[in-house]
């Protein structure tokens, strides 16, 4: 065999091994990045669900904060209304106060707290006793604490 040929079937045995590595190069860079790219949507999706999670966590806050402040308000509304009632010094707002915040009691809800509040204002508006007043007082006041420890976030099926 000549030099020549020597020359070119070295010539052609590296440019086949070039071509071979870097074909499986090729291949195994696809396959790294492919791999790459699925952890950052793996890694995206659950900074996803962090945040969602975060934001159905503060509006269940949001909403037992303005939950607790309607309750606390009917009961602030209602106390003004008994003291009145009993001290004979009657405000003229006094009724408005507590027919608006059993308004706000009423759109908050849940309905064992609306029945509560409804007997209270009732028992305010036909003079029940102080016996009568004071147990539907406690009553609503038992309703709201149920209530506030039952709030669950929107996304969450009841069970």
């Amino acid at each position: 065999m000549s030099e020549w040929s020597i020359a070119l079937i070295a010539a052609g045995s590296a440019l086949a091994g070039s071509l071979a590595t870097g074909w499986f190069t090729r291949s195994a860079g696809e396959r790294q990045a492919q791999a790459a790219r699925h952890a950052g949507d793996r890694q995206a999706d659950a900074l996803l669900d962090t945040v969602r999670m975060t934001l159905l966590d503060q509006r269940a806050v949001r909403l037992l904060d303005l939950r607790r402040q309607t309750y606390v308000r009917f009961l602030e509304a209602a106390e003004t209304s008994a003291l009145a009632r009993r001290t004979g010094e009657r405000e003229a707002g006094e009724r408005g106060a507590l027919q608006r915040a059993f308004g706000s009691v009423r759109l908050e809800g849940p309905d064992a707290v609306v029945d509560a509040a409804r007997e209270v204002v009732g028992l305010l508006r036909r003079e029940g006793s102080p016996d009568e007043l004071d147990r539907a007082r406690l009553r609503f006041i038992a309703e709201c604490r149920t209530a506030l420890d039952h709030v669950e976030r929107p996304d969450e099926p009841t069970p």
